[in-house]
């Protein structure tokens, strides 16, 4: 365990190395800090542009990645190659996001072949090469250091990043994984809502330089947060400092974005613009967004495009975005329910994300809670001033709030190709628990061996082996039927006992790992900085491994499938299945993550259509005769 107990004045923390906060958003992103002098947080910027750096990401022929407001250009004029809303992306699987991929104007790829594993994450393609919606978010974050080490004048290597309330497991670690890669040591993962409720002031004591110097009398707070491309309602009570979620509601495939794609399918409908409808989308997708920010104003919106006046009055704008704000209505009224709470019982609403900046939504929420709301803060800027906040309080400087012990290194298993999975990561608030599901993956395995490490590598090899198991007795069933639910709980004492279930049979064990774990001060700092300046060789091993994991279990997975159906398949079919085997063996053995995801994708477009024809005869032949 460890204190976060880093003071300036006392020189623990050198000056230099100033705890940023971080917004990492869907459209926007920025960094904010602590002014020096004024005490106060504030969002980075140059001397004449604005703080936000759009979160758009170009890739250019000759290699050259482009990031931020010089990246917005080239989503009209070479779009496939033209990255943005990656956020939406984190944590997702194919089957998540494919009901939206029409509007995205680059390919995102399935990672998941038809008959094997379904939970791959999705991949963006570029050309000949694939990125996760990590990589992706860590160009941005890499961007925003830049930026902050060029205002400051010094290096920044510490931050706190913020994600939505209802952000998953995957989602939060994909989020930390992207800010290791940028080359930044994330010391807390935080939530928006919070965020924004430290920006207002709620929560800080009232001799706190911090905030709004509001008093610390206990305040029921709704947090509504439209964004980009999420939203999220959370209802928090606040009491001395302490913050406590009592309910969260949203989507995560729900903001700003939707707004402006409503505007843009009513334009195309209302014009009929023929040709190249993917150049067409993404023009009309920024003129719409020109228009939705014009109309918080004005009543008309006038342009031209391709020569044909567009226009688009407020009370339009309104009717065409009314169904997806009455959406966000019945997050917060389900957020209520889950509180246990009446509109009436909430003291506070703040608004937060710039699409809360539409007149439409401000009287919805408003006629909804029957009450005044608070934007008073920038709705773009709120967040990241209150990751600040928390980041300073990380600092040290804030002493009258009591911060507890946490983990000092992140704690997980090994998995399959000596890979690290993190269930507690690092700066984990103690007492705590995770647990997670894993299953077999040979037919009638009877045992599991759970190795548990610590560390911040991505192979288990470069971390710190705690403890290790074997969960045997279980029974005999094909492989993916088990289900192993593992479970890691620190009490207040900082012991750590790891639980193994399978759960269907029952069967279980169990071991304890006493606190500190051996570890002194010097070795977990030097494990921490070996995570730093690896950073990018561990991703690209991870990368590379779990590739070659998917492509070892695609083989195995199209072999059995052939060797059990081989009659329904046709020749012609198994002809092209053997080649396109042979040509992803082969890229195994040359160790190129690229081409073996490459292989990998054009194995799955081959054995995907005769996959699918030949379950669906199964399941014609399996409900012959029987109504539904």
């Amino acid at each position: 365990m460890a204190k976060i107990a880093i003071n300036i004045a006392t020189g623990s923390l050198q000056q230099e190395e100033i705890i940023v906060g971080i917004d990492l958003g869907t459209t926007n992103s920025l960094v904010a800090i602590i002014h020096p002098e004024s005490k106060r947080p504030v969002a980075l910027k140059e001397h004449d542009k604005r703080p936000l750096v759009p979160s758009v990401i170009h890739f250019g022929d000759n290699g050259q990645i482009t990031v931020g407001e010089e990246a917005k250009q080239y989503l009209v004029t070479d779009p496939a190659n033209t990255i943005f809303s990656a956020k939406r992306l984190m944590g997702k699987t194919y089957h998540d996001v494919k009901s939206n991929a029409g509007a995205l104007a680059y390919k995102i790829i399935d990672g998941a072949a038809a008959t094997a594993n379904e939970n791959k994450l999705v991949k963006v393609q570029v050309g000949e090469t694939f990125y996760s919606a990590v990589d992706l978010s860590s160009l941005i974050l890499k961007e925003l250091k830049k930026q902050a080490e060029h205002i400051l004048k010094t290096p920044v290597t510490k931050a706190v990043i913020t994600v939505p309330a209802y952000f998953n497991d995957a989602q939060r670690q994909a989020t930390r994984d992207a800010g290791k890669l940028a080359g930044l040591d994330v010391l807390r993962i935080i939530n928006e809502p919070t965020a924004a409720s430290l920006a207002y002031g709620f929560g800080a004591p009232s001799n706190s330089p911090k905030g709004g110097g509001q008093a610390t009398t206990a305040k029921t707070i709704a947090v509504y947060d439209l964004g980009g491309g999420t939203f999220d309602i959370s209802i928090l009570n606040i009491s001395d400092g302490i913050f406590e979620v009592l309910s969260t509601h949203g989507d995560t495939y729900l903001g700003g974005d939707d707004l402006d794609a409503a505007v843009t399918e009513y334009w195309i409908g209302e014009y009929k613009f023929a040709g190249d409808e993917l150049k067409h989308r993404q023009v009309l997708r920024l003129k719409a967004e020109e228009a939705k920010k014009y109309l918080t104003a004005n009543e008309l919106f006038e342009s031209v495009y391709e020569g044909v006046p567009v226009s688009l009055t407020r009370e339009k704008f309104n009717e065409l975005i009314k169904p997806i704000v009455e959406k966000t209505i019945g997050s917060c009224r389900n957020a209520l329910k889950d509180a246990g709470l009446k509109t009436a019982e909430v003291d506070e609403i703040v608004m937060v994300g710039g699409s809360t900046r539409v007149p439409l939504v401000k009287k919805m929420v408003s006629e909804f809670f029957g009450k005044n709301l608070n934007d008073t803060v920038d709705p773009d800027e709120v967040v990241a001033l209150g990751a600040a906040i928390q980041a300073d309080i990380l600092a040290g400087n804030t002493t009258n709030l009591l911060l507890l012990d946490v983990t000092p290194l992140s704690l997980g298993l090994e998995t399959m190709g000596g890979l690290m999975d993190v269930l507690l990561p690092r700066n984990s608030k103690i007492p705590t628990r995770a647990s997670r599901q894993y299953t077999t993956y040979k037919d009638g395995q009877g045992s599991m061996k759970i190795a548990v490490y610590q560390g911040e590598r991505d192979m288990v090899k470069d971390n710190r082996r705690l403890a290790e198991f074997n969960l045997t007795g279980i029974p005999g069933m094909p492989a993916g039927m088990p289900k192993v639910e593992i479970s890691f709980l620190i009490n207040a004492d900082g012991i750590l006992v790891v639980n193994a279930k399978e759960l269907r049979s029952g069967i279980e064990q169990s071991i304890e790992v006493k606190p500190q774990y051996g570890l002194t001060d010097e070795e977990g700092e030097k494990m921490l900085l070996d995570s730093m300046e690896h950073a990018k060789e561990d991703i690209g091993r991870r990368a590379l491994t779990e590739a070659k994991t998917e492509a070892e279990q695609l083989l195995q997975t199209t072999e059995k499938f052939l060797q059990k159906n081989f009659t329904l398949v046709t020749p012609d079919e198994v002809s092209a299945t053997s080649l396109a085997m042979q040509a992803l063996q082969l890229s195994l053995e040359l160790n190129d993550k690229n081409l073996i995801q490459t292989k990998t994708e054009e194995l799955n477009d081959i054995s995907r259509p005769y996959a699918e024809r030949v379950m669906d005869q199964a399941v014609s032949k399996a409900m012959a005769g029987k109504k539904i």
